[in-house]
């Protein structure tokens, strides 16, 4: 068989993920591999997990990246918090609560789901009836921000209500991360996971993730051995934990931790709070232009995601033939609606190098010529 090198078109991504990566972010990935147990990697792995640590705002010594996508960060959080018959209680308001309630069940947990309509923020009255009649519950879990809906949810909240009721919280945020507050020692949270691909604008394959000290202490007070040996973080903590040293436990993804490094360097120089901004000045701008479009949002405002924007498809828009249009002529990408908001709504998304005013533009300008 006769191949030829791939070369992919130059897309504009304002889909659900991934978004677009910056030369920046592309050049370090490019540079040489080296072992990953090098001293030299070493130090930079104790840089992103101190980036980590900032973008998450917390100080929890167990903040590292998960060798995966932002799921295998979902399966890390409940493979190792979950034991047999452990009741969770899940705030499920879009497609990815359905997953969680998954993890639960193939951990071999009891899923108490809490379900809110898709597009409106989790009822917190609804999760603390839940706590109330099912008080031997060990864990709370949410969606920070719905990838499904742009659902924006209170994690602050719901954590409260979990520690109150005796309960840790695990929470959704690969959406979330850097695109909209988060204060992970602030509010409490003691499990937390993202995705490299959203807002951090590095290359898909990467889970930020962190635990607090209590949830720590639930892991290593396990009854059970974790079910999955690649995200046991009895074994992990002993190769991301520590200054300077490392044990084996696999190889890393060395160029793909460079960009993440990158990303986060990125981050640092724009300041988060300078980022929370940015995504939310540029969601008012689109915003702004949606609405000469006659096109309306799935979510009410004060419980919208800047960085992920649900919208109705405009009546007699064919939805397939529009995105295929906007793909093919346009190069530009926009996500189409998942489970029960398919055919209904598209998702743009104004995530990391994605969210500027040049995109949203263009963005506007290629769907007022689809339509």
């Amino acid at each position: 068989m006769k191949a030829n090198s791939f070369i992919p078109p130059n897309r504009i991504l304002m889909g659900p993920g991934p978004s677009d990566v910056c030369d920046r972010v592309l050049e370090a990935m490019a540079r040489p591999t080296i072992g990953h147990l090098d001293p030299v990697f070493i130090k930079m792995m104790d840089e992103t997990k101190q980036l980590l640590q900032y973008a998450f705002q917390t100080q929890n010594e167990l903040t590292f990246a998960v060798s995966a996508p932002g799921m295998a960060g979902m399966e890390c959080s409940f493979a190792n918090l979950v034991e047999p018959d452990d009741k969770v209680i899940i705030a499920k308001n879009g497609f990815f609560g359905e997953r969680m309630k998954e993890n639960v069940e193939r951990f071999g947990g009891i899923p108490i789901v809490i379900d809110d309509e898709w597009g409106t923020k989790v009822d917190l009255n609804k999760i603390e009836s839940a706590l109330n009649e099912h008080k031997d519950a060990k864990i709370v879990a949410s969606v920070h921000a719905e990838t499904s809906t742009g659902a924006l949810t209170d994690p602050e909240s719901i954590t409260k209500l979990a520690h109150d009721h005796g309960c840790l919280s695990i929470v959704d945020t690969v959406t979330g991360l850097v695109g909209v507050p988060l204060k992970v020692d602030e509010w409490g949270i003691d499990a937390i996971y993202s995705g490299t691909q959203k807002c951090l604008s590095a290359s898909p394959g990467l889970s930020p993730i962190s635990f607090s000290n209590a949830a720590k202490e639930k892991i290593k007070n396990r009854k059970s051995k974790v079910k999955s040996w690649f995200l046991d973080l009895n074994l992990i903590m002993s190769y991301w934990e520590g200054e300077g040293g490392r044990s084996y436990h696999h190889t890393a993804p060395i160029n793909a931790l460079y960009g993440l490094h990158e990303a986060l360097v990125m981050l640092s120089e724009e300041g988060l709070e300078n980022s929370w901004k940015r995504h939310k000045e540029n969601h008012m701008q689109l915003r702004e232009g949606l609405e000469k479009l006659n096109i309306e949002f799935l979510v009410k405002e004060e419980d919208r995601l800047p960085q992920l924007n649900a919208i109705y498809i405009p009546d007699g828009v064919n939805d397939l033939e529009s995105r295929q249009k906007l793909l093919n002529e346009f190069n530009l990408e926009i996500g189409a609606g998942l489970g029960v908001l398919a055919g209904k709504v598209w998702r743009i998304g104004l995530m990391g190098q994605s969210s500027n005013k040049k995109n949203i533009e263009y963005c506007l300008n290629s769907l007022a010529e689809v339509i």
